[in-house]
């Protein structure tokens, strides 16, 4: 997991060329691109889409977590509480694809606020759309990028 600022983003160029790519365009100018339908910017190896939610208290909400696939949240507007678990640690109730849903406690708690992002590599369970203190309306930016061509459960 990595939290920071937009602008320093490109610090943590070299961990993956697809992550370097998404790390390049935390900007105003590309950020402000990204619609409500997915950007293939390498096909389904990677791309962005934008959502727009309230949070939501957080009994109703659920860890979720890939194998395959990188994720990075990057905030807009509003701002959301997440938390952070190992799968391990978790009761997986569905699974479809690389997508599986967990129940369970928070091993790590953040907040990510405007100009902030949020890396969340394969095994990371993370929750998202947890409220701070009461719902609010977000607006995030989320890149998926594949760094497992092969990889299963």
């Amino acid at each position: 997991m990595i939290i920071a600022k937009n602008s320093e983003a490109l610090r943590y160029k070299g961990i993956h060329p697809r992550l370097d790519a998404v790390l390049e365009r935390l900007n105003d100018a590309f950020l402000s691109t990204v619609g409500h339908e997915s950007m293939k910017l390498e096909g389904d190896s990677l791309y962005a889409t934008r959502f727009e939610y309230d949070t939501l208290p957080i009994e109703e909400t659920f860890f979720e977590a890939h194998k395959r696939y990188l994720d990075v949240h990057v905030m807009i507007s509003g701002s959301e509480r997440v938390e952070i678990a190992s799968p391990d640690s978790l009761e997986l109730f569905e699974h479809k694809d690389d997508f599986y849903a967990y129940r369970g406690g928070a091993e790590q708690r953040l907040v990510i606020r405007p100009g902030e992002f949020l890396v969340v590599f394969p095994d990371d369970a993370h929750r998202i759309k947890i409220c701070e203190t009461k719902p609010e309306r977000v607006s995030k930016v989320v890149f998926k990028l594949l760094v497992y061509e092969d990889r299963k459960e």
